[in-house]
């Protein structure tokens, strides 16, 4: 079978705390966008897990979270087989879009698919926790409100819908580097709060990346200030700057072009606001 892994959006991001675990106790309200890879899954007659990917930076072996998530269900459900996978990777890794998690994520599902385990949504959801904080929120993929570590879920059935630009710099930003950086900094986020809707937009990662990285800050201020940009932020923990678009908007992308050359992808996208279409 084919199935999309959509990436996502951090449209409020609130680090709590350090916790016992290691992990950052957070409080975000994620949406899947339409910006996707394409996972094509096939069993095979013999066991084992065989994993490629469009993209040869990317690992095909254990250390990729989409081989790690086969693995896990294999030994959840105590079943031995064999699966081929391959990822047509078009979410920029390193970026804060989650692109990893959802691959995981998308395995699990096709799997309970595939074999007609019948695995409960809430338990794929337990499973998947097992593998990263973020892929729990792609099982579903639906926009929700994620505490914890991310792995509490409450779905937010009230998310207006729009058109997204997606600007990915040239560098990537390790997600454990931002929390460390953060837990370092006496600094929290912003105080100006941009809205969507009636959803104040902010993240408390921006202060310690943006201390870092030094386009980025200035990357916002001119989406934000563009006149087809109704607010600009950074999602995750970078570093892709995503910038939420008026009506008719134009130009946007030879602006950055222009401004921050070749190098920066740009991406246009949807929040969107359905569940997976494996859920009914």
């Amino acid at each position: 079978m084919t199935i999309e892994a959509p990436a996502k959006v951090n449209l409020t991001l609130r680090v709590l705390r350090r916790r016992d675990d290691g992990f950052h106790e957070i409080e975000t309200l994620m949406a899947p966008i339409t910006l996707a890879d394409v996972i094509e899954i096939s069993l095979l007659s013999d066991s084992g897990i065989r994993l490629s990917c469009s993209d040869p930076s990317v690992p095909s072996d254990e250390s990729n979270l989409a081989h790690r998530a086969a693995t896990a269900f294999a030994e959840h459900i105590a079943l031995d087989f064999g699966v081929e996978i391959h990822i047509q990777k078009n979410i920029p890794h390193g970026a804060g879009l989650g692109g990893g998690s959802s691959d995981a994520a998308s395995v699990l599902v096709a799997l309970n698919h595939l074999l007609k385990t019948n695995l409960a949504p809430a338990e794929l959801e337990r499973l998947a926790a097992t593998l990263g904080s973020d892929v729990p929120f792609f099982i579903r993929g639906q926009p929700a409100r994620c505490r914890g570590r991310g792995e509490i879920l409450e779905p937010f059935d009230t998310l207006p819908t729009a058109e997204i630009l997606l600007v990915k710099p040239p560098f990537p930003i390790p997600t454990g580097w931002a929390y460390q950086a953060w837990a370092g900094s006496k600094t929290t986020a912003a105080t100006f709060q941009q809205l969507h809707g009636s959803i104040p937009l902010m993240n408390d990662l921006e202060v310690p990346v943006f201390s870092k990285y030094l386009v980025l800050p200035v990357l916002k201020r001119g989406l934000q200030e563009h006149p087809g940009v109704s607010a600009a932020m950074m999602s995750g923990s970078g570093s892709t700057i995503f910038a939420i678009l008026r009506d008719g908007a134009e130009g946007i992308e030879e602006w950055v072009r222009e401004e921050f050359g070749e190098s920066f992808q740009t991406f246009r996208a949807q929040i969107a606001t359905t569940r997976s279409p494996l859920f009914s």
